[in-house]
């Protein structure tokens, strides 16, 4: 095997010294990274640290302040996501980009530069059938997108990328909505492609398993530089870590208290049905309960109706019948019955979905504040002092008490609505994908807050699309499939696998 590409058509990439400036910004600092022919190599970094800009000057999304980039040992000059294809270098990104109304077969042809006007499709029948039988894995091509799982549509997009005849891949994030099994199906699959010299794989994780389970090498970015990798055989999760805050976060990890005796339930939910989204099919939850001082966590794939159950529980969704219940009583959500009950909110995106962005820090702090004002003045001292107090006690990093909260990194805004809505008396938190997009120190100070808020004695309702999260926090896990809840169970006698199944709706 030479060093820049390998007999079975895998290309190695090299990026020289990468600089990327935006303005008076520095993104990404002197960057070096060699990602060998045929090989599997994993690239994490905390948000900001420069894997996103790294990725897009190398794909040509960006064309680089200086630096080189050398593909099968050649110079190439990125100034277009069409040079980079050009070289046999393609993408498969986070969300998926496949046309859910065209199948399989239809938006692997029209993906290609040299799509004729009019297709001829029993050759390109023929052509992708032949295709297929080189392929260790397939898909199905003769239905729509939209009718595919999650898992199957991620395998059509790393055949699209095979298909136009790529040989060096970045994976962004590839399996953020599959469940452990597709997940690892699918690595599995990308892995045996590159000892099979098929391609060249530079994958964007966050998730440490993925790293020791599946890359060769990994290289770890922090603050827009280069900090460290290697071999992955010779690294720990410690390591990893390390790497890429500097040094561990400041924040440890809270002990779990054994679980109480159950009393009656903080929360009830009994036969509460209405409408998805679509307004298609009908979400039901037939029985659900959640104790003082227990994590009950709601798994499910993307879709499967765990966010129209939060906008259930929080007043956005009407039910159509059955009924809320809070310390047995009725529960419709209005900010009466949220003070009165102590419940308290954590949405995705609190920026969007539970900020006033063009407001200041301390404000936003003081949302809940207001209903308790005496008379109609604001006592702006008392808002000050509260937000001093749970800047500092929620390690909130902003430059201003002042500062618009929208100018906050994503997990500054995580920080300060957890730092509001913990606040006070608690009886009730209800919580959704808590630490999807944050870093890693985020993650661990979010998932902190939430196992000491438990440990207080607060109901907490999780709901997240992050198996690990679920089985790293939860006490009990039920999952949702289909907009129904179908499984559930104790944490201590949970197994990933089959709550993996229920999850994909394999399971009987």
């Amino acid at each position: 095997m030479s060093a820049v590409t390998h007999p079975g058509g895998a290309i190695g990439v090299e990026a020289l010294g990468m600089t990327m400036r935006f303005g008076s910004f520095t993104a990404l600092d002197d960057v070096s990274i060699k990602i060998a022919p045929g090989s599997f190599h994993a690239l994490l970094g905390e948000n900001g640290a420069g894997k996103s800009t790294l990725v897009k000057c190398m794909m040509g999304f960006y064309v680089a302040t200086s630096g080189q980039l050398l593909v099968a040992g050649r110079e190439a000059r990125m100034t277009h996501p069409r040079v980079a294809q050009g070289l046999k270098m393609g993408m498969v990104y986070q969300h998926f980009t496949l046309v859910p109304s065209l199948t399989g077969a239809e938006n692997l042809v029209i993906s290609r530069s040299d799509v004729p006007a009019r297709i001829d499709w029993a050759r390109e029948q023929a052509a992708l059938e032949t295709f297929l039988a080189r392929m260790p894995f397939s898909a199905p091509l003769d239905v729509p997108v939209a009718d595919l799982s999650a898992g199957e549509k991620q395998k059509l997009e790393l055949l699209k990328q095979l298909y136009l005849g790529h040989r060096f891949l970045v994976l962004d994030e590839p399996t953020s909505v599959l469940t452990p099994a597709e997940a690892d199906e699918i690595l599995g699959h990308v892995r045996a492609l590159t000892r099979a010299g098929e391609v060249t794989v530079l994958m964007i994780t966050h998730k440490f398993r993925e790293v020791t389970g599946y890359a060769d090498d990994v290289t770890v970015l922090r603050q827009g530089r280069h900090v460290g990798g290697g071999a992955v055989a010779g690294l720990t999760d410690q390591d990893l870590a390390r790497l890429m805050v500097g040094t561990l976060p400041d924040v440890a990890q809270t002990h779990r208290r054994p679980l109480a005796t159950p009393e009656d339930p903080v929360l009830q939910v009994l036969g509460a049905k209405a409408r998805d989204r679509s307004g298609t099919r009908d979400i039901v939850i037939d029985d659900l309960a959640v104790h003082s001082g227990e994590i009950l966590g709601i798994a499910g794939i993307s879709g499967n109706g765990q966010s129209e159950v939060m906008e259930m529980l929080t007043g956005q969704r009407h039910l159509l019948s059955g009924e809320i219940r809070v310390n047995g009583a009725p529960y419709d959500a209005t900010r009466a019955q949220a003070r009165h009950h102590r419940v308290r909110y954590l949405p995705e995106e609190p920026l969007r979905n539970a900020s006033a962005p063009k407001m200041s820090v301390a404000d936003n702090l003081a949302l809940r504040m207001f209903d308790r004002s005496d008379g109609p003045w604001i006592n702006r001292r008392h808002i000050v002092a509260h937000a001093v107090q749970k800047i500092a006690e929620f390690n909130v990093k902003t430059r201003s008490k002042d500062e618009p909260i929208r100018a906050l990194s994503g997990g500054n805004v995580q920080r300060a609505t957890l730092a509001r809505e913990l606040s006070g008396e608690v009886a009730l938190l209800i919580v959704a994908n808590p630490c999807f997009g944050l870093d890693f120190s985020a993650v661990r100070a979010t998932r902190d807050r939430l196992l000491t808020a438990r440990n207080n004695g607060v109901a907490v309702l999780l709901i997240s699309e992050d198996l690990d999260e679920l089985f790293e926090l939860s006490d009990r896990i039920a999952v949702m499939s289909e907009g129904r809840i179908v499984y559930e169970t104790a944490i201590a006698e949970a197994d990933v696998s089959r709550v993996g199944s229920y999850m994909s709706g394999q399971a009987a």
